[in-house]
């Protein structure tokens, strides 16, 4: 049996999109976790820190009410089954990079696994990434306490 033109054409497009990143996206208290642990090192005001960081602490009577954005064009977060006190995480933004040791960069680490990052291994090393976060937080939708106001998208991978 011989291969039309259509057939050929549908296996070329999905030879093409094999290798492509594929968006993922998070929303409620999942997003707010992740976007509250990159807002402490991202270049933003002082005001828009403060505030993810209340919300996510529990305090709702933050008095905030425009729309925050947290991004950040790659993380990578490592940690080793040999050296076990080894936790690092690099986190890049458009204007600068910010490098995770410790307990920082565990939190990081184990909030995007929460997130659905997946870890890798290789050589003695767990290794989650992602690239072109995009937190959007809207104050006035979480303090209605019902779910909503906080939404991520990135795409999975080192």
């Amino acid at each position: 049996m011989r291969a039309g033109p259509l057939a050929a054409l549908t296996l070329l497009l999905a030879i093409s999109d094999a290798g492509a990143a594929t968006a993922t996206s998070v929303s409620g208290s999942t997003a707010l976790a992740l976007a509250a642990v990159v807002a402490q090192y991202a270049p933003i005001a002082a005001a828009p820190k403060h505030t993810v960081a209340s919300f996510f602490k529990g305090d709702t009577f933050f008095p905030y009410g425009g729309k925050i954005s947290v991004t950040a064009d790659k993380i990578v977060c490592r940690t080793s089954n040999v050296d076990i006190t080894s936790r690092a995480c690099d986190i890049t933004f458009k204007i600068g990079k910010r490098a995770l040791k410790g307990r920082d960069a565990n939190e990081l680490f184990a909030t995007m696994l929460m997130a659905g990052v997946p870890a890798e291994g290789a050589a003695g090393s767990n290794i989650a990434g992602l690239s072109k976060l995009n937190c959007t937080f809207d104050p006035k939708v979480i303090k209605q306490k019902a779910g909503g106001g906080a939404d991520c998208t990135f795409e999975p991978g080192n």
